[in-house]
């Protein structure tokens, strides 16, 4: 979805990364979840900080942080994992994503919406829906289809466990 199709009031997650206020539409999140062990998989990025398991099913977590070139989320109390459903080439994917705290769900109208800035050509915005005003406090609302490029969902995709790991998870 692109910004110019933002025209009716939407609700979104809002979390932290560091100091910033990042936002993601609630019909792409299936649940927020405490901080549970990760298990490591061997030879992936270092963004992907393994796999959990989630009611009998094995799901990938990313450390937003890394992808986002922010320092590694380290454990808090406050510490969560973002369940999203991503959109890749038409196929529903579900990943965990790290956040350091989730705010609150909030309404954007879209005159509350401004289109992402534009930085240049180098530099990959498109991850960016536009950028929410509420009260003094600036918003990044992601796009979370397209939060990874093709190769970085190609390395999720291929760091799917094998069946032994999948057994030993559940």
């Amino acid at each position: 979805m692109s910004f110019t199709e933002i025209t009716d009031t939407r609700q979104y997650l809002t979390f932290r990364l560091g100091e910033e206020v990042f936002a993601t539409d609630v019909a792409k999140v299936r649940e927020v979840l405490d901080f549970t062990t990760i298990t490591k998989i061997p030879r992936t990025p270092e963004f992907m900080r393994g796999v959990i398991n989630l009611r009998g099913n094995v799901v990938p977590v990313v450390d937003l942080r890394l992808c986002f070139e922010m320092s590694k989320t380290e454990k808090t109390v406050n510490t969560c994992i973002v369940v999203v459903e991503m959109l890749v080439d038409g196929e529903s994917n579900v990943i965990g994503a790290l956040a350091d705290s989730v705010e609150e769900v909030i309404d954007l109208e879209p005159e509350h919406i401004q289109p992402p800035p534009r930085i240049g050509t180098k530099i990959r915005t498109d991850f960016i829906k536009g950028m929410g005003k509420r009260e003094s406090q600036l918003i990044m609302i992601l796009d979370i289809d397209r939060v990874f490029s093709a190769d970085e969902l190609q390395m999720i995709r291929s760091a799917e466990p094998n069946k032994q790991l999948t057994e030993a998870l559940v």
